[in-house]
């Protein structure tokens, strides 16, 4: 009886390390909310045309963002969890790095804060500073890339929506 009961409980054991906890923290559901985002999408930045892409790549481990504007070079963006957070590095067109990190999806936005930059010559370079994703009614996307330069903080925000 008392092996049964070993057995048991090693078996229940197992299966809860097989099948991971459903989403139920910041964290989770904003990684969720990434994932959603798989596909083409198309809007406008600065009266700008641009075209984004999303991809699920690495066995579901990260999420891939390419970024096209008409008047810049292609970019990508890599979001993936960290513990219970989600870290993201940006591999800007200005040729730096910066990551930042989100604790998760809170009152429908997914903001990321920095933390540092690869590649950089000079703090006064310009580079990414933040950027909030909020996911308004209709399924629309809405970014909002915020740049420092010289100490001063400008903002860049992008309307997108999922191309049919």
């Amino acid at each position: 009886m008392k092996l049964l009961r070993v057995l048991s409980t090693v078996l229940l054991f197992v299966t809860a390390l097989a099948h991971p906890l459903a989403a139920d923290g910041p964290a989770d559901a904003g990684w969720e909310k990434l994932k959603s985002l798989a596909g083409e999408w198309t809007g406008t930045a600065d009266k700008e045309t641009v075209t984004v892409s999303y991809r699920i790549v690495s066995s579901g481990t990260a999420v891939m963002e390419t970024i096209n504007e008409s008047h810049a070079m292609e970019m990508v963006t890599v979001y993936h969890r960290d513990g219970s957070s989600l870290l993201m590095t940006h591999f800007c067109a200005a040729g730096n790095q910066p990551r930042m990190r989100s604790t998760g999806l809170v009152d429908g936005k997914l903001a990321f804060a920095f933390v540092d930059v690869s590649n950089l010559k000079t703090p006064a370079d310009e580079h990414i500073s933040g950027l909030v994703m909020s996911f308004p009614e209709g399924g629309a996307l809405v970014q909002e890339w915020s740049s420092r330069k010289d100490g001063k903080e400008s903002t860049m925000r992008f309307l997108l929506n999922r191309k049919k």
